[in-house]
């Protein structure tokens, strides 16, 4: 991993852009939710907030997939990173309502769904195939590390001084992103979409269909984001409600995922496979794990303790499915199949979202924790049943 960013000017350029911007990112991560939960005083209406950042994946999503592969792929991304500078501006000179907060969050997970698909199938144009899984380490890496560095900072920054400096922090990261990746050499040339049209999104839908594992891996999607939705937006509240824990207690829970999404890769590189159905659903099982134990939780330190887990399994999954899917998917479709695959999970994390709230508010946040728990192993089995159809893929 050291060599290829020492030795790949090009790779190095789109790890440094996507390493500021994702620093960012730690800071308005914290800032939103945080924002939402005091001005709402709910659970549902943290779910809101994020279903908000959801709906736009669903709206534009497939004609986004398309965008990114009939446009420039630096473009795109470059694109994206100013308008997004833009709108979290509007929420550091306008922060003191839920609407607005909602109306921010919903144009930048639209422009995300730009830029996310663009920004990863452009991985492949520089570095070689058997470096996927270093350059997917690399930047998953220094997402998380962001993440335990940033969320506890974000968190006192937040409690001492409101939520707008930490939406200037992250509009700065935007813009400096967008400087770095105006130089890239990669993704200058589009990959020949004719058309900016529904018919052409359709053609990433086909792809993950007619392909075993790539369609093992959209219904295994379904059953994780039924869980992942619910649990990880109501992360604030079991902080707050179960383990009575503030806005600072909340960070340092986000700080335990990252420690153990930093730890995952370092410990469990060497052994990590791209189409492996063990790295590739095997985590689902022990992420399942975690989330009875959170629903059982009574003490900070072991939600802390069992979070480290999750992010352990979260990166190594993370990684194997990112370099399975840049190795499997011709370029021309590239865009058009990571876009299908953002759609499938985010329609069902739409779904948690809503029933997740209702939950959480009628039942209990424990509730939440134990059915998630129970959608993971389903996912887990679902993706391990059929080992044989993989082997036989991957021949």
């Amino acid at each position: 991993m050291r060599r290829l960013l020492a030795e790949n000017a090009e790779f190095r350029r789109l790890f440094l852009a996507h390493s500021i911007s994702r620093a960012g990112d730690a800071f308005n991560t914290v800032a939103l939710v945080v924002l939402v939960f005091q001005l709402s005083g709910s659970g549902l209406g943290v779910a809101g907030m994020v279903a908000f950042e959801v709906l736009p994946i669903l709206l534009v999503g497939p004609l986004a997939g398309v965008a990114v592969d009939r446009y420039p792929r630096r473009t795109v991304m470059v694109a994206a990173d100013l308008w997004r500078a833009v709108l979290v501006l509007v929420l550091v000179l306008v922060g003191d309502s839920v609407p607005v907060a909602y109306a921010v969050a919903f144009g930048l997970s639209a422009l995300t769904q730009a830029f996310n698909p663009a920004a990863s199938a452009t991985v492949p144009e520089t570095v070689q195939a058997d470096e996927l899984v270093d350059a997917n380490t690399a930047l998953w890496t220094t997402a998380v590390v962001a993440q335990i560095v940033l969320a506890p900072l974000a968190s006192v920054v937040i409690a001492a001084f409101g939520t707008a400096p930490a939406s200037a922090v992250n509009a700065a990261s935007y813009l400096l992103s967008a400087g770095l990746l105006s130089g890239l050499q990669a993704g200058r040339s589009p990959t020949g979409v004719a058309r900016l049209e529904w018919r052409s999104a359709v053609e990433g839908i086909v792809v993950v269909r007619r392909h075993p594992l790539l369609a093992r891996l959209a219904v295994v999607q379904v059953f994780a984001a039924l869980s992942a939705g619910a649990t990880s937006a109501l992360l604030v509240v079991l902080a707050a409600e179960r383990l009575d824990l503030g806005p600072s207690g909340f960070g340092l829970l986000l700080s335990a995922i990252g420690v153990g999404a930093a730890l995952g890769p370092v410990l469990l590189r060497r052994w990590v496979r791209p189409r492996a159905p063990r790295w590739l659903f095997g985590p689902y099982a022990v992420r399942a794990g975690v989330d009875f134990v959170l629903a059982l939780a009574w003490s900070p330190m072991l939600a802390g303790a069992v979070l480290v887990l999750y992010g352990m399994a979260t990166s190594t999954g993370m990684i194997a499915y990112q370099s399975t899917l840049q190795q499997v998917v011709p370029t021309d479709v590239r865009g058009r199949v990571l876009a299908c695959y953002d759609i499938i999970w985010n329609g069902a994390r739409l779904l948690s979202l809503a029933l997740g709230g209702l939950i959480a508010d009628g039942l209990g946040v424990q509730a939440v924790y134990l059915i998630g728990g129970m959608l993971l192993l389903a996912a887990a089995g679902t993706g391990l049943f059929g080992r044989r159809s993989f082997v036989r893929d991957r021949s």
